[in-house]
């Protein structure tokens, strides 16, 4: 931690006074000896919970001390730092994105219910992914955390193909009703996209798993995650679960608005 010269002494003392915490070395003055540098030793790991225990309880002791102006610092408060980040802007960005693809998805399909359910498949394949990748990391591959970053970048990136993906199938969809009833035109839809969205899951997967091979552990949990969410997507959401809501709910699907087929006997 950094402090005024002044106050060495006193955060010095306070240092030592907490349980778990040792200070094996005297201040390191800054070249202007305005500041002094502390460096505190915990007797836990740096990565765990009781680290962030022992933190919190320095951050206290030497946050009341007078004139001091303590700024603790190491990988500790970096890492406890970056992981508040992270939260924040969990909240912020995972809210803005749902809306802001319902709002698309609203406009384009001229409905409510079916951007209803479209987004709570698109949520249901991301959920999913996350599930089955933390199993893998901690089972299979031996990783003992999932990094910060990885439940906030995966959304963005399986959030944005999958509502594409479902664009693409719903938006022929629509197409197809308007020459047939609603039941043929699902499947028809179907039909005509389903090869396709596959086709490209199966790549896009392929892309984000040769992330795998990375010397990172960042780069490999975002390319199994989302590897893994765009084949449950393509495989399972868009091919399976997302017809058999348009067809079990059927011309809801599209309310408020009402559709009406040109050619309904064809």
């Amino acid at each position: 931690m950094v402090a005024d010269t002044a106050a060495a002494d006193a955060v010095t003392t306070a240092l030592r006074d907490l349980p778990g915490v040792d200070v094996p070395k005297p201040p390191i003055r800054s070249t202007d000896g305005n500041l002094v540098e502390i460096r505190a030793v915990l007797d836990v790991p740096t990565d765990s919970p009781a680290a962030a225990d022992r933190l919190a309880t320095i951050k206290t002791a030497v946050h009341t001390l007078p004139n001091a102006h303590a700024l603790v610092g190491g990988p500790t408060a970096a890492g406890l730092d970056k992981a508040a980040a992270q939260a924040h802007d969990r909240r912020t960005v995972i809210p803005l994105v749902i809306g802001v693809v319902f709002l698309i998805l609203v406009l384009l399909l001229r409905a409510l219910v079916a951007p209803l359910l479209l987004m709570a498949t698109v949520l249901l394949s991301y959920l999913a992914a996350l599930g089955l990748s933390w199993r893998l990391f901690r089972h299979v591959l031996g990783f003992p955390a999932m990094d910060v970053q990885i439940m906030l970048v995966g959304f963005l990136f399986l959030v944005a193909l999958g509502a594409d993906y479902n664009i693409f199938l719903i938006s022929r969809i629509r197409e197809e009703y308007e020459q047939r009833p609603h039941a043929a035109a699902v499947l028809t839809g179907l039909t005509a996209t389903g090869g396709v969205i596959t086709g490209a899951g199966a790549v896009l997967a392929a892309t984000f798993a040769a992330l795998t091979a990375a010397p990172q552990v960042a780069f490999i949990q975002i390319g199994t995650l989302v590897a893994l969410g765009v084949l449950i997507d393509t495989c399972l959401v868009r091919s399976i679960l997302v017809p058999a809501l348009a067809l079990d709910t059927a011309r809801t699907f599209w309310w408020p608005s009402h559709p009406r087929p040109r050619n309904p006997q064809r």
